[in-house]
Formats: C-alpha cells, sequence, structure tokens
C-alpha cells in the first residue's frame, strides 16, 4: 500500500454536507397498500430531489408511524400532497406542461436507460405493488418505461423501482 496516499473512510452525515436542490419532477402514488412502501418514496423524493410527492388512490398519508419509521422522518420536508383522482391530476399536470410517464412493463414501454425523448417537466406515476399502474393511468401517459430484468423475476419491488427511475431521470437533468 502506498504510504503517501490518503486512506479512504466512509464519510458521517455530519461530514456529507449534501447540496439540497429541486428538479421538476413529481411522483403520483396511486394505489399504494403499504405504508412502508410510501415512506421508502417519502425518502426517495428527498435523495432525488422530487419537488413534489402526489398520493392518489387511498395510499396512505401522513401521519403514519410505519410511514414515518420508513421515511426517516423525509415526509416533514418533502412537498406532498394526497388527492382522490389520479386521473384528474394527470390531466392538470400535462397542462401544466409536465411529460406524464408511467413506470410500468407494457408491450410497448421503453427501456429507461434508451428513453430520450426532451422535455422540461415530468410527472412519474407508480402504481399498486400486486396490481401495478392502473390501465386509465396507461392511456393518460404519454409514455411508459420499463426497467431492463435479467433474471427470473420480472418485476422489482415499488420503492426499488422508483428509485432506479428516479436516478435515471434526474441525470438527465444534470447533463
Amino acid at each position: 500500500m502506498d504510504a503517501s496516499k490518503p486512506k479512504d473512510h466512509q464519510l458521517t452525515h455530519r461530514e456529507l454536507a449534501p447540496v439540497a436542490r429541486k428538479f421538476p419532477i413529481c411522483v403520483i402514488a396511486d394505489a399504494i397498500e403499504s405504508a412502508v412502501n410510501v415512506g421508502s418514496l417519502f425518502r426517495l423524493a428527498d435523495a432525488f430531489g422530487v419537488e413534489k410527492l402526489f398520493l392518489t388512490g387511498g395510499s396512505p398519508t401522513p401521519p403514519s408511524q410505519k410511514l414515518r419509521k420508513t421515511s426517516r422522518a423525509a415526509e416533514r420536508h418533502v412537498p406532498h400532497e394526497a388527492r382522490a383522482d389520479a386521473l384528474s391530476l394527470v390531466g392538470e399536470l400535462r397542462a401544466s406542461g409536465y411529460f406524464i410517464a408511467s413506470l410500468e412493463v407494457t408491450a410497448l414501454a421503453i427501456d429507461i436507460q434508451t428513453f430520450d425523448t426532451p422535455f422540461e417537466k415530468l410527472a412519474v406515476i407508480v402504481g399498486a405493488e400486486n396490481s401495478g399502474v392502473r390501465q386509465e393511468l396507461l392511456d393518460a401517459s404519454d409514455v411508459a418505461l420499463r426497467i431492463p430484468m435479467f433474471g427470473q423475476n420480472s418485476s422489482l419491488n415499488l420503492a426499488t423501482a422508483c428509485a432506479i427511475a428516479l436516478f435515471e431521470v434526474t441525470k438527465r437533468f444534470l447533463r
């Protein structure tokens, strides 16, 4: 080992001073059943600078102990709103200039890694853990995006899939 090379070490939260930044990305979480998954979405929204998280279709909302435990209290500073109807929300966001993308495996879904349609603002729809994004929301979307899978399973946990999607689309704003 080269003694002149500084030794690497894991940073503490205090040493890692992240720069807060927001991107013109909204997440629409529709009909999510698990407060734990919603808590994870809050944490992801914070980590990836999502401007707003919409909880629709009866998704759990704060206050919730299970949600808070998973979110690590991100629900306190991530802008969010509960809405009964995701479809009307999609219409409002589209009228405000958002490109609408559903994260779902469909016959026409585009690989998220090769997705290159230009947009200035993006709304990402994620659906229920077992049934995915509802057909009426798929029909209202500009595109369906899929995450390529190379194993035996054909899907990922909702929060894991959302993390991958947010990572991919956030990169576009950093170019």
